[in-house]
């Protein structure tokens, strides 16, 4: 294939450019104030029914800025957000970015130990979490370089009597908030009260300025910070428009975002882009209550949703869902992990929404691919490249294969990060000279242009949407003083659509409840193997690499020992 004759073209509809100006807006912020001014009286966000208006978005946005620039911030420091979906987060997002700042998302899932490692590389001299983690902040804060500790409650941004309900419950009736100690912390509600005195100035920003460090891994197990640039985010939010924009209600498109705005995917595609057309989001604090999120889908008029394989299989096996009225609901957009055939058949049979599935890489802001506007059913494969991307398949010595040829997906685009967080070397890896980034994902491209993803080059697990690194997994598991080496594979699974087995080499006799028990003390829940297999010994290469590959082809042992 050569790259040149990009063979996809004829697979976009009329309306999409296959190259567009992503020099439009200069940066995130101008992005932002377009649609800030465009849409001002329009509702931008829903949560826990209480909304939020462009305007108020703006206006509250900016206060934080000038608070976080009375405190002394510099443009181009770092800070961390730790919360899930609430109406707190685009307003800390948008009110860093707008003082200059460098944004860290953190799952606020993460371990202590996960924690402290985000904090530290990233060098955050801030942070914004909801109070339900801060014990797990206490734990780490005196490791890191954190300066300014910035807490919310749940319900701080509802209504006054309905905040004081929420957090009540919250705290004392579901005793979600664990104690903490963090002396000096400041309350955002105060943040946000003082920063509307306070004179705020505008950073020169270029395109070229970091606004996210977005961690992901890497075979290594070693969480990374790609450094995604205004230009990166701008570039990747006008590229899903002109992709998906057509399909769209624009300005009266109702979306439903479930996935966490800390994932880059719900960040770029759900938040940004819905503001960019000026569509009303309705953002799911808990997806995993179910109850609860059916009760805010059946009091919103929603066009479209935003999810993943893991969530449309729980919502179809879920009573109230089936129940509810789809007469306005459109299409479906699908990320973060492969989404079954037959789960996107029973969901369109169920909503009459089509599937139309993406594939992206944090490194990459992250959509790379996608069907397009014009899809009616689900179709197996990831698409056609945004426009203005490039990409080619390569065998081994990085040379372009032909059409149908199975290789390595190389991409290219505006999307593509700067580079790693202080990893040179990393870096160099994965990122050529003239743009090309390794995706670690083996591929093909079929005759109408479509791509397919065949494997995975990286040892990568992907639970739920959410990526797992074996060595991660086997470091913690060996800390156990009877594991003398462990490996780490992905198990197929209807669900999640890979499921963490965990072989183990033990030098004394040992429970898989126990070594269960020993993972979560120092991983998210994802991360923990669900299936564990004992072996006297590992297949490993010539040099003693443990050959995770053979084992991904043997069959599962039957064998138990507990």
């Amino acid at each position: 294939m050569n790259s040149t004759e990009q063979p996809w073209l004829k697979s976009y509809p009329e309306d999409v450019p296959a190259s567009i100006d992503t020099e439009r807006f200069q940066n995130i912020l101008e992005l932002f104030d377009h649609s800030a001014k465009k849409y001002a009286e329009q509702t931008a966000f829903v949560n826990m029914g209480h909304k939020l208006s462009y305007q108020e978005l703006d206006q509250q946005s900016l206060a934080f800025a000038a608070y976080l620039q009375y405190l002394g911030m510099q443009q181009g420091e770092r800070i961390a957000l730790m919360m899930p979906n609430l109406l707190q987060y685009p307003i800390a997002l948008f009110g860093a970015l707008r003082a200059g700042l460098v944004v860290v998302n953190v799952n606020p899932l993460y371990t202590p130990r996960e924690l402290k490692h985000q904090l530290r590389d990233s060098g955050a001299t801030a942070i914004v979490a909801v109070t339900n983690f801060g014990n797990s902040l206490q734990q780490v804060i005196k490791s890191t370089q954190l300066k300014h500790v910035i807490l919310t409650s749940i319900g701080d941004q509802l209504a006054p009597h309905r905040r004081t309900l929420v957090n009540f419950v919250v705290k004392y009736v579901k005793k979600m908030v664990p104690k903490y100690n963090l002396p000096g912390a400041i309350s955002m509600r105060r943040a946000l009260t003082q920063g509307k005195s306070f004179v705020y100035k505008k950073p020169h920003l270029t395109g070229d300025d970091i606004a996210y460090l977005q961690y992901t891994g890497g075979t290594t197990g070693v969480a990374k910070g790609a450094m995604l640039t205004h230009h990166n985010v701008v570039a990747n939010v006008l590229q899903v428009y002109y992709h998906f924009g057509p399909r769209t209600l624009y300005d009266k498109e109702h979306a439903v975002t479930p996935l966490p705005l800390y994932h880059i995917f719900a960040n770029t595609v759900s938040m940004m882009f819905i503001m960019h057309i000026g569509g009303n989001n309705l953002l799911i604090t808990n997806p995993r209550d179910l109850d609860s999120f059916v009760r805010d889908l059946r009091n919103y008029p929603f066009t479209m949703i935003f999810g993943l394989n893991t969530l449309f299989n729980a919502l179809l096996n879920h009573a109230g869902f089936r129940q509810l009225d789809f007469s306005k609901a459109r299409f479906t957009i699908g990320g973060g992990m492969a989404t079954q055939k037959h789960i996107a058949e029973q969901w369109q049979e169920l909503t009459q929404m089509p599937v139309i599935e993406g594939y992206g890489l944090t490194e990459c802001s992250p959509v790379v691919a996608a069907g397009t506007h014009q899809q009616q059913s689900f179709i197996a494969s990831i698409g056609v490249p945004m426009p203005s991307t490039q990409i080619r398949i390569v065998d081994e010595q990085g040379q372009e294969l032909e059409m149908g040829g199975i290789g390595e997906l190389q991409i290219k685009g505006p999307q593509v990060m700067k580079g790693y967080w202080n990893q040179p070397e990393e870096t160099a890896e994965v990122l050529s000279d003239d743009g090309w980034i390794k995706s670690g994902d083996i591929g093909r491209m079929d005759e109408r242009g479509h791509f397919f993803i065949e494997d995975r080059k990286k040892d990568m697990i992907i639970v739920s949407g959410f990526n797992v690194f074996p060595s991660e997994i086997e470091e913690v598991a060996t800390l156990h003083p009877s594991i003398v080496e462990a490996a780490a594979i992905g198990i197929a699974d209807d669900i999640t659509g890979e499921q963490i087995k965990l072989f183990v080499v033990c030098k004394a006799r040992v429970g898989r409840e126990e070594i269960k028990k020993h993972c979560r003390k120092h991983l998210t829940g994802y991360k923990i193997p669900k299936l564990i297999e004992y072996r006297t010994e590992l297949p490993k290469s010539n040099v003693g690499k443990i050959l995770r590959r053979q084992l991904r082809q043997t069959k599962q042992a039957q064998t138990e020992l507990n």
